[in-house]
């Protein structure tokens, strides 16, 4: 028996779970193999347009406009974003598969045998918006962190690892150790999705339109009451007990609430004035205490720490310099503001100075699997300067303000 293959009764129709690891082989076999043996009257993949557009096509990421990106304020969802895509890649080079592959067979598949298919993941973007939102400033530090350490191991994975991952999906195992070790983004990462997943088909399935399909009349051999779902083996439990609560009336189908971004707290909203209003405080009590001699020599000591460790992180990443110049003079700016940072200046400027060129965009996925890689990609050494210089000009504010209150009480 198939440990990856369950079929339910639901909607008045059969539901078979294709469970898969997306980057095996078999699983790319097995998803073909069954679509064409069972001829179901509908195909979900567990997609979104986004993320089929990146394995799909080609020319996707020349679309990309990193500096817009730092406009919007996504910088950060692009580099976990491409630090997952870049651990799916590393993994699939050991396995010889291009991660998704088998959900583009999926597809491919549908699409040749003249059967509908629908995408019913979250956008992944949601996904990660969602956790984050669930974290406090330790548990994204420890996401941050654990999602870098996955993406840039050099750590080479043994027989034993290859044929367990051959097993299951590779991002559930690695979302299922997120959660083990984050668990306030646990319902985020893992239940949300299997609910949601659940709910997609359930919609899709009962929306089948019980009259024949195109290719049915074509050749009176697909099956309007059966339809098939390719989701990552990790899943199939999950949406297994959702389906059946759904078929028996015990759990609702509407899952739009889940692709809301939680509102921040008020306390959250407030926190992002904390450090500034703390500086401006001691400096203000150093002008009260000892007057502007004092004072004078607080903003100073403040400015040095804070610029000087978000210059030496646009260094470590090898910034124009420029672009060095700006994390320094631009950090305390930013600090004084909870609206902006001192990475959005200094990633515009590095990408101003060094234009991401179109082999850059095309070779994203490769480079992202390693440090030379990034170094040598402008469109990743420009997000590389964003993030350290940022990194840099919290560590300056992390030690100044110690400092700040020492001189005040001396």
């Amino acid at each position: 028996m198939n440990d990856n293959l369950l079929r339910i009764r639901a909607c008045g129709r059969d539901i078979i779970l294709i469970g898969t690891a997306h980057v095996s082989k078999e699983s790319i076999a097995e998803v073909d193999r069954v679509i064409r043996e069972e001829r179901p009257g509908l195909v979900c993949v567990e997609l979104d347009e986004a993320r089929y557009a990146s394995i799909s096509e080609k020319d996707n990421w020349e679309k990309l406009n990193v500096t817009r990106v730092f406009r919007e304020g996504k910088g950060f969802l692009l580099i976990a974003n491409l630090v997952l895509s870049g651990f799916q890649r590393r993994l699939g080079n050991e396995l010889g598969v291009k991660p998704g592959e088998e959900m583009k067979t999926a597809v491919s598949t549908a699409k040749e045998m003249g059967i509908p298919f629908v995408f019913c993941d979250r956008e992944v973007q949601t996904t990660l918006r969602r956790a984050w939102a669930r974290c406090g400033l330790w548990n994204k530090s420890k996401l941050l962190a654990s999602l870098l350490s996955g993406a840039f191991t050099t750590e080479k994975l043994g027989q034993a690892e290859i044929e367990n991952l051959k097993k299951r999906s590779e991002l559930d195992g690695m979302m299922s150790e997120l959660a083990d070790y984050l668990p306030p983004v646990k319902e985020t990462l893992i239940d949300e999705r299997d609910r949601y997943l659940a709910a997609k088909i359930w919609t899709a399935v009962t929306a089948m339109k019980d009259g024949k399909t195109a290719a049915e009349e074509a050749d009176g051999k697909n099956a309007p009451d059966k339809a098939a779902a390719v989701v990552g083996a990790g899943h199939l439990a999950g949406i297994k007990v959702h389906l059946e609560n759904m078929a028996a009336g015990r759990e609702d189908s509407d899952v739009s609430e889940l692709d809301l971004i939680p509102p921040r707290s008020p306390l959250s909203r407030a926190s992002g004035w904390i450090v500034p209003v703390l500086i401006v405080a001691l400096v203000a009590a150093g002008f009260l205490r000892s007057g502007a001699g004092v004072s004078l020599a607080m903003i100073l000591r403040w400015c040095l720490w804070n610029g000087s460790l978000a210059a030496l992180g646009s260094l470590a990443a090898l910034a124009h310099p420029l672009a060095v110049l700006v994390s320094f003079l631009g950090a305390p700016v930013a600090t004084l503001s909870p609206f902006i940072g001192v990475g959005l200046f200094a990633g515009l400027t590095q990408a101003y100075m060094r234009k991401p060129r179109v082999e850059d965009a095309q070779n994203i996925n490769e480079d992202i699997t390693s440090i030379r890689g990034i170094y040598r990609n402008r469109i990743l050494r420009a997000l590389l300067v964003f993030f350290l210089a940022g990194l840099g000009g919290i560590a300056g504010n992390v030690i100044s303000i110690p400092g700040l209150a020492g001189q005040l009480f001396k």
